[in-house]
């Protein structure tokens, strides 16, 4: 029962939220007894029990006055403070949008905004680090950019395909293997450039039809760029019979191709052997247009054209093709003679291929609302 008395004053003084007082021993010198006896300096800041519920009340209603009393305090600084944020924001805004003035100005569209997104992003964190010092907060911005850090890698694996796009645009934006318009073949894939964006090659291929193609199949492929040199050669293949002159025969028909409207005089045409067999000789025949003048292929077509009539009439025979003749009892009619080609040629359309031109526009007008990164930007003012 002592040892219970004796223990129920520190409890009751622990409850009331002041620290007992202790009284020195018997064999304590006086001074030590007078400090032992000195009060507290402050009151302990214990919870009181569970069970003193009017306590515990009190207690948090305490904790929740003296934060709200620090916060309306703080206050100001944290005005002071977004104050900061939001004209390092402007002030980002207004620099990206004067690049010139730094001569930070490109012009290559995807560069210059890829310069004024980093000027942006430089100066608005600038600012965000400062705010941040003001309010005595430096181990969250520590704690900020290691996360960001964590989170750009686990960003980098999961997209890396997107990422992968976006870093091969900015490097075909830099190399400009094409131009809008211009005829190209992509990994085998035919048509006329229409657009760059930031993760897409967009083509319209011959038949009219919008073709994307990721930028890192674009950059990674081989590129074939038909209009990159205006100048461009055609050829074609004639046969004709082994008991023919090949030299009367390439003669006849060089001097048809140089008839030709749209075929470049320098480079002139040229010919070649191309094969000797038993099956017959063919002939093939090369000359050169500008793309920009006239269209290769009704060049090419009209040659053709010109040099099958001139082997008609100078009686230039094709291979002779053997055949199994079997007779019948009844006449048969003769085999009327055949037509030759048309000596004149003035009314050959060899004039360029306009076909999706319209088409090639809309779809470059449609393109225009995304930022196309092989158009130059827009006049400073």
């Amino acid at each position: 029962m002592l040892l219970l008395a004796g223990m129920s004053a520190p409890i009751a003084a622990m409850q009331a939220g002041t620290a007992p007082e202790t009284t020195a021993t018997a064999t304590g010198t006086p001074g030590e007894a007078e400090q032992a006896q000195a009060p507290s300096t402050g009151p302990l800041a214990l919870p009181p029990p569970e069970t003193d519920i009017r306590g515990r009340f009190d207690f948090a209603f305490d904790k929740l006055s003296s934060g709200l009393t620090g916060f309306i305090a703080w206050l100001p600084l944290l005005a002071v403070a977004l104050a900061i944020v939001l004209l390092s924001t402007w002030l980002a805004g207004f620099i990206s949008r004067r690049l010139h003035l730094l001569r930070l100005r490109t012009d290559n569209p995807y560069m210059n905004g890829l310069i004024r997104n980093v000027v942006r992003t430089v100066v608005i964190l600038f600012g965000v680090v400062i705010a941040l010092n003001l309010l005595n907060a430096t181990a969250l911005v520590t704690a900020v950019l290691g996360s960001a850090g964590v989170v750009g890698l686990v960003l980098g694996f999961a997209f890396k395909d997107i990422a992968e796009n976006y870093v091969a645009g900015i490097l075909l934006s830099l190399r400009q293997p094409f131009s809008p318009g211009d005829h190209v073949v992509v990994d085998g894939n035919e048509g006329k450039v229409v657009a760059l964006h930031s993760r897409t090659t967009v083509l319209m291929t011959l038949e009219g039809n919008e073709l994307r193609l990721p930028n890192a199949l674009v950059f990674k492929a081989i590129i074939l760029n038909y209009s990159r040199n205006p100048n461009r050669r055609f050829d074609f293949t004639i046969p004709i019979d082994v008991s023919q002159s090949i030299r009367t025969a390439q003669s006849l028909a060089l001097q048809e191709i140089c008839g030709v409207e749209g075929l470049l005089p320098d480079p002139g045409p040229s010919w070649t052997v191309h094969e000797y067999g038993a099956a017959g000789i063919v002939l093939r025949f090369f000359g050169w247009v500008d793309q920009r003048q006239s269209d290769l292929g009704k060049v090419r077509s009209e040659s053709i054209r010109l040099v099958k009539a001139a082997f008609a009439r100078e009686g230039i025979e094709p291979p002779r093709a053997t055949y199994h003749v079997i007779t019948a009892r009844e006449a048969v009619d003769e085999t009327p003679a055949s037509q030759p080609e048309p000596v004149n040629g003035t009314e050959a359309d060899t004039s360029v291929n306009r076909d999706i031109d319209r088409q090639l526009a809309r779809a470059q007008e449609a393109a225009a609302a995304d930022t196309n990164l092989l158009e130059p930007p827009p006049a400073a003012p």
